[in-house]
C-alpha cells in the first residue's frame, strides 16, 4: 500500500512541473484580450483583441461507470494536460486508503475469532476427555454426552477426542468406546465426510472410520486407492489395512497407482504397530504394478520369509531392472545360496548397478565355487569399483580366497596391487 501511494504521488508531481516547462511561445489568456509573448525577442506584439476567450472546456464521453454529466469527467485542457486525471488519481488514493481500513478491521476481527474458537477448542478437548474416561470406569452414562450431540461443532471435538482416546485403548474399554460411538450416532458424521467431495475431509473420514473400525464406508475408500491425490491415496490404504478381517492387503491387487517409497513404509509400520498378521508376500509377485512388487520384496527381507527362496529366484527374470536389482539384493541379504548361479548366469546381460548389485551380494554369501568366477571378474572388467567388489567377496570366502588375492598380487601379468592392497587394508574395512 505504501508503495502504491509513493507512485501516485510522483505521478502527481510529474504533471505539475510539466505544466510548467519551457516553450517556444507561451498564451497568456485574459478574461477579455489574448496577447502573444515571444521569449526570443522579448517583444511585446501589439494585442489583439477578440472576442472573450473561455477556458476549452470539453466534456469527456460517457464511460460505462460514470455519466458524461459527472464534474469529476469534465477536463479542462490545460497546456494539453488533462486536469480529470488528477481527479482519477484523487479517486484511486481514497479509494485505497478506504480498502486497506477495511482490510485492517477485517483481519483484526478474524484474528479474535480465530484465538476464541481455539480457546473453545481446546476447554472442550479437556472437559469431553476426562467425561469419557468417566464412562469408561463406569461413573457417567451415555445421556451424559447426548447434549454435546445436538451441536455439529461440539459433535466433531468429541469424535476428535474419541479418536485420540483410542490410540491407547485395547479389548474390552476400546468396544465400550466404540458402542458409545455408535450410540450417538457419530459414525453417520464419518461417513457422511468420507462420501464428500473436499479431499481433505475425506482424510477425516478414513481416519475416523479406521480408527473405530467401521467398515461401511469401504466401497468409496477403495475407489480412493487409485486417486492422483498421494495423501488421499495413502490414507485410503492405511484404512483399509485397518478395516480389512480377513486380508489386510488385498487392496494391493488394485493397485494401478505407483507405491511410493514413503507410502511402503507407512504400511510396514502399521504392520509393527498394530500386530497384524503377515501374509506370504510373495503372492504379490504377479502384480502387474511392478511398485507392488518391490513392496512385496522389502516386506519378505523384513520378515525374513525365507520359505519364498524359489519365487525370489524366478522374480529376477523380471522385466523392470529396479525389480531385478532389489530381488539381487534381497536374495544376498537373507543368504539364499541356490540364487548364486542364477546370478552368475546374468551378470554379463545386466546393466551396471544390477552388476554390482551381484557382487555384492555373492560377497554377503561367499562360497568357494565361485572363486573362479570373481578372479574373472578382477581380471576382465576395467571399471575400478566392479573390481573392488569383487575382490571383497574373494576375501570374504576366507582363507582360501585370501590365498588367490596374495598370488594375484604377486603377478606380474597384470598390476592388481592397488586394488587388493586397497581391501584387505584393515584400517579402510
Amino acid at each position: 500500500m505504501k508503495i502504491t501511494l509513493s507512485v501516485l504521488l510522483t505521478l502527481l508531481i510529474i504533471i505539475q512541473l510539466s505544466s510548467g516547462c519551457s516553450r517556444g511561445e507561451e498564451e497568456i489568456v485574459y478574461s477579455g484580450t489574448e496577447v502573444t509573448v515571444s521569449q526570443s525577442s522579448g517583444t511585446l506584439f501589439s494585442p489583439s483583441i477578440t472576442e472573450t476567450a473561455q477556458p476549452d472546456t470539453t466534456e469527456v464521453r460517457n464511460g460505462w461507470i460514470f455519466h458524461g454529466d459527472n464534474p469529476w469527467l469534465s477536463s479542462v485542457n490545460y497546456f494539453g494536460r488533462s486536469v480529470a486525471l488528477v481527479n482519477l488519481l484523487i479517486i484511486v488514493i481514497a479509494g485505497s486508503i478506504i480498502t486497506m481500513m477495511s482490510l485492517l478491521v477485517f483481519i483484526l476481527l478474524n484474528r479474535r475469532r480465530m484465538e476464541r474458537r481455539a480457546k473453545l477448542y481446546q476447554y472442550l478437548l479437556e472437559a469431553y476427555q476426562g467425561l469419557i474416561i468417566e464412562y469408561l470406569y463406569g461413573e457417567a452414562d451415555a445421556g451424559r454426552f447426548r447434549e454435546i450431540a445436538s451441536s455439529r461443532y461440539r459433535r466433531q471435538v468429541l469424535i476428535d477426542q474419541m479418536k485420540d482416546v483410542a490410540v491407547n485403548l485395547k479389548g474390552e474399554s476400546w468396544l465400550r468406546l466404540r458402542e458409545l460411538y455408535l450410540e450417538l450416532g457419530l459414525d453417520a458424521d464419518s461417513i457422511r465426510k468420507a462420501h464428500s467431495r473436499p479431499w481433505h475431509i475425506k482424510v477425516k473420514g478414513f481416519r475416523e472410520l479406521a480408527f473405530m473400525n467401521i467398515p461401511d464406508a469401504n466401497d468409496v475408500i477403495f475407489s480412493a486407492l487409485n486417486s492422483g491425490n498421494e495423501v488421499l491415496r495413502m490414507e485410503a490404504q492405511i484404512a483399509l489395512v485397518r478395516l480389512s478381517d480377513y486380508d489386510p492387503f488385498e487392496f494391493l491387487n488394485h493397485m494401478k497407482q505407483p507405491l511410493s517409497l514413503w507410502e511402503q513404509i507407512s504400511l510396514h509400520e502399521l504392520i509393527v504397530q498394530h500386530s497384524l498378521e503377515v501374509p506370504l508376500f510373495s503372492k504379490w509377485f504377479t502384480s502387474e504394478n511392478y511398485t507392488v512388487v518391490m513392496f512385496a520384496l522389502r516386506m519378505i527381507r523384513e520378515f525374513r520369509q525365507y520359505e519364498t527362496e524359489e519365487d525370489v529366484k524366478k522374480i529376477m527374470s523380471h522385466d523392470s531392472p529396479e525389480v531385478r536389482g532389489l530381488a539381487i539384493e534381497v536374495a544376498g541379504d537373507l543368504n539364499m545360496e541356490s540364487a548364486r548361479k542364477v546370478m552368475k548366469r546374468m551378470y554379463k546381460h545386466e546393466e551396471y548397478n544390477n552388476s554390482l548389485e551381484i557382487l555384492k551380494s555373492m560377497g554377503k554369501m561367499p562360497h568357494v565355487s565361485m572363486l573362479s568366477f570373481l578372479k574373472l571378474v578382477l581380471d576382465k572388467e576395467d571399471d575400478v569399483q566392479l573390481q573392488i567388489e569383487a575382490t571383497k567377496a574373494i576375501e570374504n570366502i576366507g582363507e582360501e580366497g585370501v590365498k588367490a588375492l596374495v598370488k594375484l598380487m604377486k603377478s606380474e601379468y597384470k598390476n592388481y596391487n592397488i586394488i587388493i592392497r586397497h581391501v584387505l587394508d584393515r584400517r579402510i574395512y
